[in-house]
């Protein structure tokens, strides 16, 4: 099987099944609140989760594509470790050769439009305890430049208002605030439709930073890479925003240039909680479905730090070994919440790269906080070497480097506004090597042949 099942969601399931990495929920389970508590039972697991018999409607709910570099991996045919190297080098060959999207007069999104707009009606979770309410967290935007006209691609979050108003949070510098800023001096909503239920090329066009996607360049075609071939797309009725071909759900939308509405809270990446303040106003003006269509939502945490943060990998990593020698493997930790804290591997071939990775990475990804930069000899996904390294390794006189006052990322608490404090750690051993830090290292051998007896561990007794 090729990666032709990547481009829609049914296909997918289907992939997921077949590989036993579902879970199928029959009971009948409250979208609001309840939906999301399940999940988060089998969050980071190998396997994903539909739920089938969801209160109040007739489609089913998966969640789960992005929460395991396992799963992803299965889905498109590649070891996990291996998904950053994968990433970066589809992103390099639709740098240099991109392959344009195909637009056909009619795909499956476009099997069912409904008669009347009433958005409340899909079915879309209320996850987090506070949330202000529902949410779309994992559907694509397609705009357009209103001066160019080159196609843009996104993912941002949608709050459910009222039958057809939604309440969008956009980040600051993101290439759809400078296109709402031009619809702005146009006088005219910025017209966008708003896909739903989509194969991970589009998560991973939509998510791919601006350093390595620039506003001038077709983002959808690095989904075509992903794919395997050009991603295949159908005219809207309301405007020259196309819908995508195998969405589940296409809604037709203008974002208001003039209005706001209040939006919030809503559990973001960090784990907190976004405030509950005026944000971007957009109206739902046509929705078109499958006859048999599936929700995709995603669980705040692990995946989004998934999603986002092996694009944000793959940057880095792409960008480190263009500049600086030696650099070997880029990861996005857990614990920095996906594309706040990196972790750099290299072999050092002289003293003063390590830091100049520090310096680097930052530039190559701005919501960066962190970047440790450690040697070869250091797994950087497993956290309890990284620690050890930087235990045993780091120099604080020397090794800590502060920046402050810098642009971040406003998701991220710790930088209001935008603005805020970074931190670099070399915590690898001086260059040239010393004897002192070199690790203790034991004999590799083979179990194949011995005669070894592991007993079962039972509970003691009494």
């Amino acid at each position: 099987m090729g990666l032709e099942h990547l481009k829609d969601i049914a296909a997918i399931v289907d992939d997921l099944d077949a590989m036993g990495r579902l879970v199928r929920v029959k009971s009948e389970v409250d979208i609001n609140h309840d939906l999301a508590g399940i999940a988060a039972e089998f969050e980071r697991g190998p396997r994903a989760v539909l739920f089938e018999n969801v209160k109040g409607q007739t489609a089913p709910v998966l969640i789960g594509l992005y929460w395991s570099r396992e799963v992803l991996g299965a889905l498109m045919r590649t070891p996990e470790r291996e998904l950053p190297a994968l990433v970066s080098a589809h992103i390099k060959k639709w740098q240099v050769d991109p392959v344009a999207p195909v637009v056909l007069d009619d795909g499956p999104v476009r099997e069912v439009t409904e008669k009347k707009v009433d958005v409340t009606r899909l079915p879309v979770p209320v996850h987090a305890t506070k949330d202000g309410g529902a949410y779309f967290d994992a559907a694509m935007v397609i705009t357009r430049d209103p001066d160019t006209g080159v196609r843009n691609a996104s993912i941002q979050r949608f709050q459910v208002i009222d039958k057809d108003t939604l309440a969008v949070n956009i980040d600051s510098g993101r290439h759809l605030e400078l296109y709402l800023e031009k619809a702005r001096k146009t006088g005219k909503p910025l017209s966008f439709t708003l896909n739903v239920g989509i194969g991970p090329g589009f998560h991973f066009a939509s998510s791919a930073p601006a350093e390595a996607a620039p506003m001038e360049k077709d983002e959808l075609g690095i989904a075509s890479e992903f794919h395997g071939e050009a991603v295949e797309l159908v005219a809207s009725d309301l405007s020259e925003c196309e819908l995508v071909a195998h969405a589940m759900y296409g809604l037709e939308c203008e974002l208001m240039h003039d209005e706001d509405h209040m939006e919030g809270p809503f559990a973001e990446v960090t784990g907190c909680y976004a405030s509950y303040a005026p944000r971007g106003k957009v109206k739902v003006r046509r929705i078109h479905r499958r006859k048999n269509p599936i929700m995709h939502t995603i669980l705040p945490g692990t995946e989004v730090h998934n999603s986002v943060g092996l694009l944000g990998e793959a940057n880095v990593l792409n960008l480190l070994q263009l500049q600086v020698p030696g650099v070997k493997d880029v990861f996005f930790t857990h614990g920095g919440c996906g594309f706040y804290g990196a972790v750099v591997q290299i072999a050092q071939t002289r003293a003063g790269w390590a830091k100049q990775a520090v310096l680097a990475a930052f530039a190559a990804f701005p919501p960066l906080k962190t970047v440790t930069v450690v040697d070869d000899d250091v797994n950087i996904y497993d956290p309890t070497d990284v620690e050890w390294a930087m235990t045993t390794r780091l120099d604080p006189d020397k090794g800590i480097m502060v920046f402050r006052d810098i642009f971040g990322h406003g998701l991220n608490p710790s930088f209001p506004d935008y603005l805020g404090n970074k931190v670099g750690y070399d915590a690898t051993q001086p260059f040239p090597h010393r004897p002192e830090f070199e690790r203790a290292a034991m004999k590799k051998m083979s179990l194949t042949g011995l005669e070894i007896e592991t007993p079962d561990i039972t509970p003691p007794k009494g």
